[in-house]
């Protein structure tokens, strides 16, 4: 019995000596692992605080570091669960919430990453990044005007990075005050120069004022920073329609395409100005590969059969506008058009009666038309 006693009391003061020389080196640990993520070595940091946790099951840092690396691994779930252990042991580590919050968001959990920031910020009022995420959240829920307040809050308490203005000139443009997104750009582009897109939604914004040359610009800066986005060639052709420079539209899309060739609407646009140049021929075909990507969207039909009308395909008009209104049967517009091809194609009676429904929708042109062509 004697020598039990003496053994247990040998094991507790040899556990109290462990767990002390132990203590001596979390932060070590914790700066090794820190030192490993900034030679870019993350799987060895994850080894680093998996270690530390092992050793210290208690303490909330390891594992809020070891969920950091898993967000940035897109491990959302295995974030989360690191995060809930740091706040279990440290219920007032206003970080942990904040990016707890952020992996929920990631997991399109909005309402609950929304309880997350606002717990940080009860923690923390001056933590500006739980701010900024809770705009991100909020925004995603077309709360614009929370968002605004949010990312505003966010500049006020962290006025010197880029990223917040630009965030808050995305929420500006959304809510059409465009003067204003154009200003919060112009900030962002200050505080970071090689930021693509800043200057490509300057350009949206420019464009929403009919600031044509400005968007111009922009879009060429954008394109010059990131050379290989499908949508800033898109948003660069748009501008050269808008100034009937149609041959360089053209090659924008062009360029889109080669580089994104699944986006039917690129397609579509593409055949507008073909259209607008009366390459009925370039039109259609644009109109045929939209329609395949995306065989249910009516606009394709009703584009594809306004260059078939205009080519003298008249059947071929009607048909384009009838599958226009079997997936849009309460749309007048589909039905005044038909008519018109019926007309076109001789068959005046149905014409007619197109044009009664167009205009029993309410469309002030088919009841014209009706009064002049169905007496």
């Amino acid at each position: 019995m004697k020598n039990h006693f003496m053994k247990n009391g040998w094991l507790i003061i040899l556990l109290f000596i462990s767990l002390s020389a132990t203590g001596q080196n979390i932060d070590a640990l914790l700066k090794q692992g820190k030192d490993f993520l900034e030679q870019n070595k993350p799987e060895q940091a994850l080894e680093v605080y998996t270690r530390a946790i092992r050793l210290f099951p208690i303490e909330a840092v390891p594992y809020f570091e070891r969920g950091k690396i898993k967000f940035v691994q897109e491990d959302f779930y295995g974030a989360i669960g690191d995060f809930n252990s740091a706040i279990e042991f440290n219920p007032d580590f206003a970080e942990a919430f904040n990016s707890r919050g952020l992996a929920k968001f990631y997991l399109d959990d909005d309402y609950d990453a929304i309880d997350d920031f606002d717990q940080a910020i009860k923690l923390n009022p001056v933590l500006a990044d739980a701010y900024n995420n809770r705009g991100f959240a909020k925004f995603d829920l077309d709360d614009n005007e929370g968002a605004y307040f949010d990312f505003s809050t966010a500049i006020d308490l962290d006025p010197g990075d880029a990223d917040k203005y630009y965030n808050r000139g995305v929420v500006r443009a959304e809510l059409f005050e465009f003067v204003g997104a154009i200003d919060d750009y112009n900030k962002s582009i200050a505080l970071d120069s090689a930021d693509a897109e800043a200057y490509n939604n300057r350009g949206i914004a420019k464009y929403g004022i009919n600031d044509f040359a400005g968007a111009l610009a922009d879009y060429a800066k954008a394109i010059s920073l990131d050379s290989l986005d499908a949508v800033k060639y898109d948003n660069r052709a748009l501008v050269k329609t808008a100034m009937e420079d149609y041959d360089g539209a053209i090659q924008d899309y062009s360029k889109s395409i080669e580089l994104y060739n699944d986006d039917p609407d690129t397609y579509n646009l593409r055949g507008v100005v073909y259209f607008n140049l009366k390459n009925f021929d370039a039109a259609i075909a644009d109109y045929d590969k939209a329609i395949i990507l995306d065989e249910e969207e009516s606009i394709y039909y009703d584009n594809r059969a306004a260059a078939k009308n205009d080519a003298g395909d008249f059947k071929g008009a009607i048909e384009d506008y009838s599958f226009s209104i079997f997936f849009y049967p309460n749309d007048p517009e589909p039905f005044y058009y038909r008519a018109l091809a019926k007309f076109s194609h001789g068959d005046n009676y149905d014409g007619c009666l197109d044009l009664k429904v167009a205009a029993e929708m309410g469309l002030p042109e088919a009841e014209d038309a009706l009064k002049e062509k169905c007496k």
